[in-house]
């Protein structure tokens, strides 16, 4: 027979694959980025894949390639109804800005005395904006570095559509040749995790991918409907913010008050300052039902996490991997939590797998899941 590996020998091989596994994500790190995505949206476009084959009885690879026709078609023709126009809201929108910009300079001349004491407004302005630009640049840097070469761009666009491809199309073989690769006494606990992890993944891509699209068309219409200049620009604006929790919104409305305070209303025949209010009081009411309607019909109860824990997420993840890092930091800490669950589990020969009580009421879980998204 064959001798077995001794102790030694299996520690030495397994301590080598994990540095030899580290320096090749060290010194490939560039091309993760576009690996994360093309799974990510191989996961969203899965089971659409799967309602294709069932419903049309077409052979899985013929379904995939139609699914990825029609995809770039839309991604070639969406451009050519709205980029036009959204551009130009965009130009707009940023000479908007520009005029914001110079009004606080004007006011960064201003010296405030409050009793015995003078606040230098300037010097408060340039602080604040000194660390929003450190943090802007530490979050854009790691993630969009590479985007600044074309090429590099058409190289990540190609990686993310045939890897996702390939994904979608053999992700069934995927995952088998894991299960046969995970020793047999494991198996049906690989399954029971990767059905949990399943779940919190598919609540958050593919329903924020949803909840992005109704925030989009929601805040467009009440842009419009309002008078908000550059309706357009900002409803996509907070659909794409939608994808970052806890500061989304905050981002969001910073931008709306400022167009609101130069430009004023359209059509309403009110004040800025006042039209100003009246964006923050529609913000505040939409920013409720986002939290205690949408998200948890659209994304569900699966991301339970506190804001907290989602905020010290946020800034690891941006260290780590930038805007990806912060978009997806919630699904992640919850992943890790599944995870880590199961490893305590086994260390003090607990079932990991044991029924939770589901006493609570459903209202609470919605409530504690939509924390995450605040």
């Amino acid at each position: 027979m064959r001798p077995r590996w001794s102790r030694t020998a299996k520690i030495i091989v397994v301590v080598s694959i994990l540095v030899v596994g580290a320096y090749l994500l060290y010194r490939f790190s560039l091309i993760i980025p576009p690996l994360v995505i093309a799974i990510l949206l191989a996961y969203i476009i899965s089971p659409l894949a799967d309602l294709v084959v069932e419903r049309l009885r077409l052979p899985r690879p013929l379904a995939v390639a139609v699914i990825y026709l029609l995809l770039i078609a839309v991604l070639v023709a969406a451009p050519l109804l709205f980029v036009p126009e959204l551009i130009q809201q965009l130009g707009a929108l940023s000479a908007e800005l520009e005029s914001v910009v110079r009004t606080v300079r004007r006011l960064s001349q201003t010296v405030i005395i409050v009793g015995q004491v003078q606040v230098d407004v300037g010097e408060v302005i340039d602080s604040l904006s000194t660390s929003a630009r450190q943090g802007l640049e530490a979050l854009a840097a790691p993630t969009f570095g590479f985007l600044l070469n074309v090429v590099e761009f058409f190289v990540f666009a190609i990686v993310v559509v045939v890897v996702s491809f390939y994904l979608v199309k053999d992700g069934r073989k995927v995952i088998a040749t894991f299960d046969r690769l995970t020793p047999p006494e494991y198996r049906d606990d690989a399954r029971r995790l990767r059905v949990e992890i399943n779940e919190v993944w598919a609540a958050f891509l593919r329903g924020q991918v949803i909840l992005a699209l109704v925030v989009a068309i929601v805040l467009t219409v009440a842009g419009l409907a309002t008078g908000l200049r550059f309706a357009l620009a900002l409803g996509i604006l907070g659909g794409l913010l939608e994808f970052l929790p806890s500061i989304g919104h905050g981002i969001w409305l910073v931008i709306a008050l400022a167009v609101a305070l130069v430009e004023g209303s359209a059509w309403i025949p009110i004040q800025p300052w006042a039209f100003a209010l009246l964006i923050l009081g529609l913000h505040i009411v939409f920013q409720q039902v986002d939290l205690n309607y949408l998200i948890p019909r659209i994304i569900g109860g699966h991301v339970r996490l506190h804001p907290l824990l989602v905020i010290l997420g946020i800034v690891v993840g941006a260290a780590l991997a930038g805007v990806l890092g912060i978009a997806l930091a919630a699904p992640t800490i919850a992943t890790a939590r599944i995870l880590g669950r199961y490893v305590y589990a086994g260390l003090l020969d607990l079932d990991p797998f044991a029924p939770v009580s589901t006493a609570a009421p459903t209202a609470d879980a919605s409530t504690v899941s939509t924390t995450s998204h605040d």
